[in-house]
């Protein structure tokens, strides 16, 4: 499922700048050090900014989840081991991008039960976006229930 990106107002939400220790905690980082808007940290170009909701597991090697929802940004130019959404002959999918030179574009899924993906030697492909940020849920959204 594809969403656009719609910005509204600023919607400032309270950020603990000490890092979250995933150990012992300390007593002294007890204290908010300022607001921050989430929509402003995930997209920076609003108008090139797509939210994809993942279907599948071809990249759970990736921390990539099925239901996981990604911010796709159309404006960055893709690098190598960027997550891309690739169409190749006319098929969408999300996958790695391998660029090395003297060899040719390649793109690697992350799933090892699913074995290895070849490109087709004639293919016709495009890198519509690269994945900016997962959002991935660790406890899933109660569906709200309709009046």
């Amino acid at each position: 499922m594809l969403a656009r990106v719609v910005v509204g107002p600023e919607i400032p939400l309270p950020q603990f700048l000490h890092g979250l220790c995933a150990g012992f905690p300390s007593p002294a980082d007890d204290f908010l050090d300022e607001s921050i808007d989430l929509s402003r940290l995930l997209i920076r170009n609003a108008p090139a900014t797509f939210l994809w909701k993942v279907d599948g597991s071809s990249c759970i090697e990736f921390g990539i989840f099925d239901g996981d929802l990604l911010v796709v940004d159309r404006s960055h130019d893709p690098r190598n081991g960027d997550v891309v959404v690739a169409i190749v002959n006319g098929e969408r999918s999300l996958k790695k991008l391998i660029l090395e030179p003297g060899r040719p574009l390649q793109l690697a899924m992350g799933n090892r039960d699913m074995g290895s993906y070849e490109l087709p030697a004639v293919a016709e492909v495009e890198i519509w976006g690269v994945v900016t940020f997962n959002v991935h849920w660790l406890r899933q959204p109660v569906a709200r229930r309709s009046a």
